[in-house]
């Protein structure tokens, strides 16, 4: 997942640090303009940029307790720096003024850079306690600018005299997106509006941050328990075992425990032959959040949708959904609902027809019932490997997951675009299982640094996404430091980490996050690598996908862990041929969570329901897919992309992004497909240029159209043949 960074400093650092991508600022300096503003000297481990390479954090100098000290010293640095800008006697320049406020908050960064990542994947009682008494202290923080009548007037003198002004093209929209974004934050509003503004957007942060706590701490809690063995057939041996070593390792010896994942289904539905386990760990799944005890985020919810409405309210808005969509690729609610609503027939139809063939199956196998979402998994991999003769035990001794990041995603990356990567020890991290890599570029030049943290834990919250510590400027002179963070089931001790296709599909997918971070070419860090809006971010992810299943690519990394014997030819085409199958299921739980985010947030103060259920079972009715057998893949409890990383009114933009996805990959067949020539013309078009680019002309530039819609029907296999 991603998520795409608008950042001035790091006052927006707080608000697109979470979901699957990233963060795109990096700072430095006070600003250079004649002030008498005395500029505080931060103290500690953060203070200074990392003496490591590519100044790469020292976790081994970084302790818990570095943490709420270095942020409230750089939320308090930055304030006097946003104040010398404001004090600025001479008259408002591009420079004094934008580029200024570019060089802001370097330690508040770099600590908040770090704090995130600490937050997300081994998080504890301390780091909770700190992020839930800071994350409203931030979003004070980023008002305090935005919202700062002097330091907005100076910006408004430079934006009024734009059409006098010699600039470059990064230059004007620098100027452009920073007077936007003041604008986008209130700096229009009226001062009672903007004191409103204030406390529901410090509310709103506090609530974003308990709501995601209590989500991972119900996520741990609700996992399946289960005494007797027998209830595990299907699952192998490894599998077992390593749900007896997380039962162990929670107390619970002689047990078996299966942690829950962060989707509604959960991956070993598909293995387990006891319809009673399916259940359960379907109904622990789906119920997590609702129990009524600590772990219900049912108020959470309702509170953080009502001011939401609110806060849009103040802008004149109509819903939540209308203010956010004001830099989005497509442009309005309207647009993007329209979008979802034309895949909801080929989606249904597709679900119908899928149902019927795997009530086929029960039948034949002597069932006498009907398909329910727990058994849904389960008997599609039946018919799967019945149509496609393939079964997913089969592959994943053939998908260890280092293998498929060095020899795959790697590999596709050298052949595409000629980078080479090097694995380093020297370098300390935040887990012993995540590892680095140097990036070098096809000249053999350093391009960025990478790490990778594949496995689930208890204290990391659910989800895969990439971000950054360092964000690529020309301004700093300064190369990017990326991470990829994946939930991937740890293998049990001494065994091979062997990946699902789902799982090897993530990995492309967030690594196509780190090329548009790596590939970075702005001077400005709030314009830099992915700082783009939410329906284009995931779109370099999206057609990163498109190489798991490139022959060549596949043949390369698909090789047994034991013997590195290469997937038979006969197996590999199997994989291939399989990948429109189920896409009913696979297409349909995306697309309701989508439309169940749309409607969330498409509702006016007012009609925020009392019974968040009730409204969901209401908005998943509407949709005209199956969601009875086909649940969205985020229910509204447990949507932690829309209530905590960035996606409110935003999950559309990964079918949107699909669309744009597949409409590149059908470019890429007919032009060749994988070569240097089509993956230079990609960065250069798309994954080098930020968020410098009017979006839809970059798309046209690339392939000659505008983006169409069945392409991805094609993709999906929804299209019947001819169309």
């Amino acid at each position: 997942m991603y998520k795409p960074a608008l950042l001035i400093g790091t006052a927006l650092c707080a608000a697109a640090l979470g979901a699957c991508t990233t963060t795109a600022t990096d700072t430095t300096m006070a600003p250079t303009a004649p002030t008498q503003t005395a500029i505080p000297q931060g103290t500690g481990v953060f203070a200074e940029p990392s003496a490591l390479p590519f100044h790469a954090p020292d976790f081994t100098r970084i302790q818990d307790s570095d943490f709420k000290p270095a942020i409230e010293q750089g939320m308090a640095i930055e304030k006097a720096e946003w104040q010398a800008i404001a004090d600025n006697p001479q008259a408002p320049t591009f420079d004094n003024t934008i580029v200024a406020l570019q060089r802001t908050g370097r330690m508040l960064d770099r600590a908040q850079r770090v704090f995130s990542v600490m937050t997300g994947t081994v998080t504890n009682d301390t780091l909770d306690a700190v992020d839930a008494e800071l994350s409203p202290q931030l979003a004070a923080h980023s008002d305090a600018l935005y919202l700062n009548d002097e330091i907005f007037a100076r910006v408004k003198a430079v934006y009024d005299n734009r059409a006098a002004m010699s600039m470059t093209v990064e230059d004007a929209v620098l100027l452009e997106k920073t007077y936007e974004r003041f604008v986008h934050a209130g700096a229009e509003l009226s001062p009672e509006a903007k004191t409103q503004l204030r406390d529901i957007n410090t509310r709103l942060s506090a609530l974003s941050t308990e709501f995601s706590q209590t989500l991972t701490q119900a996520t741990k809690d609700e996992a399946l328990v289960v005494s007797d063995r027998a209830a595990l057939a299907g699952l192998s041996d490894a599998e077992i075992t390593a749900a007896a070593t997380s039962a162990s390792e929670r107390g619970l010896d002689g047990q078996y425990v299966i942690a829950l994942q962060n989707t509604t289904q959960q991956p070993l539905l598909s293995s387990l032959d006891n319809r009673d386990t399916r259940m359960a760990l379907y109904e622990k799944s789906w119920n997590r959040t609702v129990g009524g005890g600590d772990n219900d985020t049912r108020a959470l919810i309702k509170e953080i949708a009502t001011l939401r409405a609110q806060k849009a309210a103040l802008f004149g808005e109509p819903d939540y959904a209308s203010y956010q969509m004001y830099d989005r690729m497509a442009e309005t609610p309207e647009n993007a609902i329209a979008f979802m609503n034309g895949l909801a027939a080929p989606t249904a139809k597709a679900q119908a027809e899928d149902a019927a063939a795997i009530n086929a199956m029960i039948k034949a196998e002597g069932g006498n019932f009907t398909v329910q979402p727990w058994d849904w998994d389960y008997y599609a991999s039946k018919v799967r490997a019945q149509k496609f003769d393939l079964d997913d035990n089969a592959t994943k001794p053939y998908f260890e997951v280092n293998r498929v990041l060095e020899d795959g995603v790697f590999f596709a990356a050298n052949k595409l675009y000629g980078l080479t990567f090097k694995k380093r020890t020297d370098l300390p991290v935040w887990h012993p299982t995540v590892s680095v890599y140097t990036v070098y570029d096809a000249d053999g030049s350093e391009l960025a640094l990478f790490y990778f943290d594949p496995f689930q834990r208890d204290n990391k919250r659910g989800g895969a996404w990439m971000s950054g510590f360092v964000g690529q400027s020309h301004l700093f002179d300064e190369k990017p430091v990326i991470y990829n963070v994946l939930n991937i089931p740890p293998p049990a001790e001494g065994e091979p980490a062997l990946a699902s296709f789902d799982n090897v599909e993530t990995i492309f997918h967030e690594f196509g996050h780190a090329l548009h971070g790596m590939f970075a070419d702005q001077r400005y860090p709030s314009l830099s690598g992915t700082a783009t809006p939410r329906d284009f971010v995931e779109f370099p992810s999206q057609a990163n996908e498109k190489w798991a299943v490139e022959p060549t690519v596949l043949a390369n990394y698909a090789r047994h862990y034991e013997t590195g014997e290469p997937m038979p030819a006969e197996l590999l085409q199997k994989v291939q041929e399989s990948q429109t199958f189920d896409q009913g299921y696979a297409l349909g739980e995306t697309l309701a969570a989508a439309m169940l985010d749309m409607d969330w947030h498409d509702l006016a103060a007012g009609e925020i329901p009392a019974d968040v259920n009730a409204f969901e079972a209401a908005a998943l009715a509407e949709t005209g897919l199956h969601t009875n057998l086909v649940p969205p893949r985020y229910r509204t409890s447990y949507f932690r992309h829309v209530w905590a990383s960035g996606y409110a009114a935003g999950y559309y933009a990964y079918l949107w992004t699909e669309m744009l996805s597949a409409n590149t990959g059908e470019w890429f067949d007919a032009n060749g497909g994988m070569t240097r020539a089509n993956g230079q013309k990609f960065r250069d078009t798309v994954l080098s240029r930020g968020g410098t680019i009017d979006y839809n002309d970059a798309f046209r530039a690339l392939t000659g159209s505008d983006p169409q819609v069945q392409p991805l029907l094609r993709a999906r296999g929804l299209l019947d043949e001819g169309q």
